[in-house]
């Protein structure tokens, strides 16, 4: 009988946490790399290799590798023959875990975590509860498979009922679609299969906890049915041409990962569940012997990639822009933003309207000013700022044509594509959306100079801080006649896979 102790768990639980937030796993890095360096348009090339840098950055820092630091789920397996020398129960002790972690003052994560989901929404403050599911096994061991999972891609979240005749390719191709970029592709998909609707979304969650092998199940070749779909999703879609942040490209996903259960004869229960650039998971094993800790990663497994202004760049003011320069922009420019900005999420942008509705006046002036779609990690040591990545720009559609037609908002910041009502507002106040690299959160913080909240202190990380950015890279997504180039990327790419063939990964 193995005896496991409170503390032995609730300390592997924490190192693990704080190990994921800054090591990517080195097989997802291979992936990216082996992606980046078979990229053939340069835009989805130049994020891709962000990604790359601010991986690197970050194992050698120990600072998150995105600012979303995700909502923790966990997987336990328990022996049958373990005893436990503990006075918690065992949630307990796995989210004692996750609040040291999130509070660890050498690496403060982000806690983004909000009981009364339906009702007031209030922050946790650390980070709990972790979501858990247990087995109970044979053996003497407890098998831990633990992940950090960021809203951006949880949302992505697509579930149906098919019927047993119906092709599950056939909707991955259709479903991938309408999960837009703000999963963060290049990425990979965990799909679940049978079961009941609740087990396929188990299922799919499990899947994204498994090593990319691919490459090389393409190499042996599949030896069942899951295999081969398997790849044949994979092919499919890649050849969608969504590519890296949906700028169009090659590789939209690195792998595709199944699990599947015996169901009901009348049904087909389909999960598909995507992991984004900042994939973050690992397993440990107790038994008995003490905790199980992480062994970092040599830093020789990061390829040493630099990125290089061009001479097409834009060097961009933003303390005096003009309309006239916004109006200048081409749908996949790359600028380079120094000067002020403001910064505002879901909270933020709920309060502001609720202001403009009742008359009141807003605390911040947003006249030609830029508003950049973040919620950063607290900052630590001689941080201005933690790591400050955009969050999903969707979000904000709704808010869009109000706040640009009332306050005379110039511009916006986030990640992933606007919605039609979005664009259309943008569009109708010649206005402009900038994308910055999701994934990349620790990079951006390298641009902020300065950080100081400027409005609705209540909010945490949701307040409105300015930031003083020097060089900070971002994209033209949205231009102010209203073209977007999440549309037309993967058109373009999407064609030109179908009619030159261009080899996949």
């Amino acid at each position: 009988m193995t005896i496991i102790r409170q503390d032995d768990l609730i300390d592997s639980v924490a190192d693990a946490l704080q190990f994921i937030s800054y090591y990517h796993p080195t097989d997802f890095i291979q992936a990216v790399n082996k992606a980046y360096e078979h990229e053939k348009n340069p835009a989805a090339k130049d994020a891709m290799a962000q990604i790359l840098i601010n991986s690197r950055m970050s194992a050698m820092g120990h600072r998150p590798i995105c600012q979303d630091t995700g909502i923790v789920t966990v997987f336990v397996k328990i022996g049958m023959n373990v005893q436990w020398d503990a006075t918690m129960s065992v949630d307990d002790m796995i989210n004692e875990g996750v609040r040291r972690a999130y509070l660890h003052p050498d690496n403060v994560l982000r806690a983004s975590i909000l009981a009364d989901p339906a009702g007031a929404r209030k922050n946790t403050k650390d980070n709990t509860p972790a979501v858990i599911h247990y087995q109970m096994v044979p053996g003497d061991k407890v098998e831990v498979d633990i992940a950090a999972k960021g809203g951006g891609s949880e949302n992505k979240t697509k579930m149906v009922m098919l019927n047993p005749s119906d092709s599950i390719v056939d909707w991955v191709v259709k479903t991938v679609p309408t999960m837009g970029a703000g999963w963060c592709p290049p990425g990979m998909l965990g799909i679940g299969i049978g079961g009941t609707a609740e087990k396929a979304a188990v299922l799919a969650k499990e899947a994204l906890m498994e090593s990319i092998d691919i490459h090389e199940l393409r190499e042996r070749g599949p030896s069942n049915r899951a295999e081969e779909l398997r790849l044949e999703i994979m092919d499919a879609v890649n050849s969608l041409g969504i590519g890296a942040q949906g700028l169009g490209g090659l590789t939209t996903v690195l792998d595709v990962k199944i699990k599947d259960y015996p169901t009901h004869a009348a049904s087909l229960p389909v999960a598909m569940i995507p992991n984004c650039a900042a994939t973050r998971h690992t397993h440990f094993v107790l038994d008995g012997s003490g905790p199980a800790l992480q062994t970092p990663p040599s830093i020789d497994e990061w390829p040493d990639i630099t990125w290089e202004v061009s001479d097409s760049v834009k060097r961009v003011d933003l303390n005096t822009i003009t309309k006239e320069d916004v109006k200048s922009w081409q749908p996949g420019d790359t600028l380079l933003l120094s000067g002020k900005m403001l910064t505002g999420r879901d909270a933020a942008h709920k309060k502001i309207v609720d202001m403009l509705n009742k008359g009141e006046q807003l605390p911040v002036d947003l006249a030609g000013r830029f508003i950049y779609y973040v919620g950063p990690v607290d900052p630590v040591r001689d941080e201005v700022v933690g790591p400050a990545g955009p969050t999903t720009a969707t979000r904000m559609d709704k808010f869009t044509r109000q706040v640009l037609a009332e306050t005379g908002l110039m511009g916006m910041i986030g990640k992933a594509e606007r919605g039609p009502v979005a664009i259309e507002a943008i569009k109708e106040f010649e206005s402009s959306y900038l994308m910055a690299v999701g994934g990349a959160a620790y990079l951006v913080a390298q641009a902020i100079k300065h950080a100081e909240v400027v409005a609705f202190p209540e909010l945490g990380m949701e307040a409105i801080y300015e930031f003083d950015v020097v060089d900070m890279p971002v994209t033209v997504a949205v231009d102010s006649n209203g073209e977007s180039v999440h549309t037309t990327g993967p058109q373009l790419w999407r064609a030109k896979i179908e009619e030159q063939k261009l080899e996949l990964i």
